[in-house]
């Protein structure tokens, strides 16, 4: 399993997160590495564009995407599941990676409710989904966030959380990408749980 490395985030801790659970986790920002990579995990905080132009400088993007069409499993996390649309509304307009058609947007301000959205919060799944766990209620996970992903596709939703409103807490496609708004790395044995599922998954 390969972290893919784009400078921006605490890599080390979903490192250790994995192997908390026994699974070793290289960290790397090698393009040549990832696409050797059993599994893939894209983790991010910080600039939609800083993220980006990494990725896409480094040859990083279109590595991710070759793991992605030989069938690999891949997880995004935070930023890294914000990435997968086509563009972000943050500072401007920039440019995603286009593999979920959909925008990100600023969480809206509302009285009583605070941006960034930080802490445990409750997801919901409107499906099963083989990472996520069954349809219905779910675990409490740590967010960190003050945009949200807006799918064009409702059939990508995996998973919602409320925050003053509803916001996507999860996407998937139909194969084998699964992404995360919150930080499973961060949230304790739930999350734990979710780094293990995925590590086991053979979709």
């Amino acid at each position: 399993m390969v972290i893919i490395d784009t400078g921006l985030g605490n890599l080390r801790s979903v490192q250790k997160g994995f192997e908390a659970v026994g699974v070793s986790a290289q960290v790397s920002a090698d393009p040549a590495v990832v696409r050797l990579a059993s599994r893939v995990v894209l983790p991010g905080v910080g600039a939609f564009g800083d993220c980006m132009g990494r990725l896409r400088r480094s040859g990083l993007a279109d590595a991710a995407r070759e793991v992605v069409d030989a069938g690999r499993p891949f997880l995004g996390i935070c930023l890294g599941l914000q990435v997968l649309l086509d563009h972000s509304e943050e500072f401007g307009r920039s440019a995603g990676l286009g593999w979920i058609p959909g925008r990100v947007a600023p969480l809206a301000s509302r009285p009583g409710v605070k941006v960034p959205h930080m802490g445990w919060n409750r997801v919901t799944r409107p499906r099963s989904h083989p990472v996520l766990g069954p349809e219905g209620p779910g675990d409490h996970y740590y967010f960190a966030h003050s945009l949200h992903a807006l799918p064009e596709d409702p059939g990508r939703v995996a998973a919602w959380c409320d925050h003053g409103a509803p916001f996507v807490a999860a996407v998937a496609d139909d194969d084998n990408v699964v992404a995360v708004q919150f930080h499973p790395e961060k949230s304790q044995g739930a999350g734990l749980d979710l780094l293990r599922t995925f590590a086991r998954w053979s979709p």
